[in-house]
């Protein structure tokens, strides 16, 4: 089947897009790309698709596992070692979630709330 379009951004809704893109800048290492508002920041990806973040007021965080603020959406990032990267990840400021449903990947929650994981990627 021909493609409709092409995926080239996901926004994240957060309280504030530049705390939540120096997160994922140091998970990824993709560059910051600031605009003219302050409301809206995104990463340069040098893989296609990117991350932006918007500034929400009122947010309320995602709450995982659950339903009363369910998360809606959650980005998972492939790594050779889930020790090594659940210590780098950590490092930067996200917290381990309680519930770990596999262990083939670790689930965490960024500094917004979001839960993300990282996956054992195949070798």
């Amino acid at each position: 089947m021909p493609a409709i379009a092409r995926l080239s951004l996901v926004a994240i809704d957060c309280p504030d897009p530049a705390v939540l893109a120096a997160f994922y800048a140091a998970v990824t290492g993709w560059e910051i790309v600031l605009s003219e508002h302050t409301d809206w920041v995104q990463l340069r990806s040098d893989v296609g698709a990117t991350i932006a973040f918007q500034q929400v007021n009122e947010y309320v965080a995602p709450v995982w596992p659950g339903h009363h603020h369910p998360q809606q959406m959650h980005l998972d990032f492939d790594v050779s070692d889930l020790d090594a990267g659940e210590r780098a990840v950590l490092d930067i400021g996200a917290r381990k979630a309680t519930l770990q449903p596999d262990p083939s990947f670790r689930v965490f929650l960024d500094p917004a709330g979001h839960p993300f994981c990282l996956v054992l990627a195949d070798r």
